[in-house]
């Protein structure tokens, strides 16, 4: 979902959260106030699902809204509504891409380190299927990031698209270049072998120069 669409959802879910809180009423019983229920528990499954959707299940603003905004009253409310805004402001920031790119670059790292130490043990195969599995996913991410859908239904079921189709789409939506595409096609071509056994149709020196270049197209194209 890109940036826009995002915050159009934030404002319509802090809209939501002024709605549930216009149902505020005085309890007879005593000196309480709450909400509509209704309304309250709607507000609630929506902004889960958004931040779940957006940010994840294991961070901050999914954890401390499912914790903090349980029950149908004013405080609950407005809890959840300074969460939503808290989120709003770092879409708006633009830090979303920016903490999810740096994590995947952490990750991706750690695999270019494992990579590396497979290469200097000579172990070239797990090698390059590795560096392959990387570019992959970066090329997944990209999609996601630019509104590139990477999925077909077959049969009725959602399935993934293949590498080379996220690479065609991508050049085709100028997201890096045509010769870009054919660089990444020559490299996921090289994986292939290796995952199909067909080891001696490449080096260890190709191997490496795949590593350096792949870690170069990624820092160029990054997310």
């Amino acid at each position: 979902m890109k940036l826009d669409s995002l915050l159009k959802r934030a404002n319509e879910l802090l809209e939501y959260g002024q709605r549930v809180l216009g149902s505020t009423r005085q309890s007879s019983y005593d000196s309480s106030k709450y909400v509509d229920s209704g309304l309250f528990a709607g507000f609630r499954a929506a902004a889960l699902s958004f931040f779940k959707s957006t940010f994840g299940e294991l961070h901050p603003y999914y954890k401390d809204f499912d914790g903090q905004v349980k029950y149908a009253d004013p405080y609950c409310t407005d809890r959840g509504i300074g969460i939503l805004n808290a989120a709003k402001d770092e879409i708006q920031g633009g830090w979303l891409i920016s903490v999810k790119g740096l994590v995947s670059a952490e990750i991706f790292s750690d695999f270019f380190d494992m990579a590396s130490y497979l290469l200097s043990e000579d172990y070239k195969d797990p090698a390059a299927v590795m560096i392959g599995s990387i570019l992959e996913e970066h090329l997944r991410q990209l999609c996601t990031k630019n509104g590139i859908t990477t999925e077909v239904t077959k049969d009725g079921r959602p399935v993934p698209k293949k590498a080379d189709a996220l690479n065609s789409e991508l050049a085709s939506n100028t997201i890096y270049s045509k010769l870009d595409q054919k660089n990444v096609t020559s490299w996921l071509d090289l994986r292939n072998k290796a995952a199909h056994g067909r080891y001696s149709e490449y080096t260890k020196e190709q191997v490496n120069l795949m590593s350096q270049a792949v870690i170069e197209f990624m820092t160029r194209v990054s997310l």
